[in-house]
């Protein structure tokens, strides 16, 4: 059996972060490796835990969701990203356009963001 892509989660709301941890992680083949509450975060814990994804809310207190993307391929040039975002207005989907991130509104449900997730790591291979 192939190994299990490894994910970071990058959301602030600890309520959602725990439940996409539990949804996405039931997935065959997807591991969720840890989650944290802070772009700024985002970087080091890829680094740290050896993640294929990060999933990366395009919404966050400190910093916003291009912000962290720019890090963590800076730090990590073999993770690729993938933004989660509550909406997906002009901003974000520019941001995802010119970073080659896939987007996924949040209510389009976890299906969509498991499959962006294995699509995200297949470019990555």
């Amino acid at each position: 059996m192939a190994r299990a892509i490894r994910v970071l989660l990058v959301e602030d709301s600890d309520v959602y972060r725990d439940s996409l941890q539990f949804l996405v992680g039931r997935h065959e083949g997807i591991e969720i490796v840890g989650g944290v509450a802070e772009g700024s975060r985002a970087a080091d814990a890829c680094a740290e835990l050896a993640v294929d994804v990060a999933v990366i809310d395009f919404r966050l207190p400190d910093i916003d969701g291009a912000e962290a993307a720019a890090a963590v391929r800076d730090r990590c040039p073999t993770t690729s990203v993938v933004f989660l975002s509550a909406s997906a207005g002009q901003e974000e989907s520019d941001a995802a356009r010119v970073s080659g991130c896939a987007l996924v509104r949040k209510d389009e449900g976890v299906e969509a963001l498991v499959n962006a997730v294995r699509d995200a790591a297949e470019r990555r291979l």
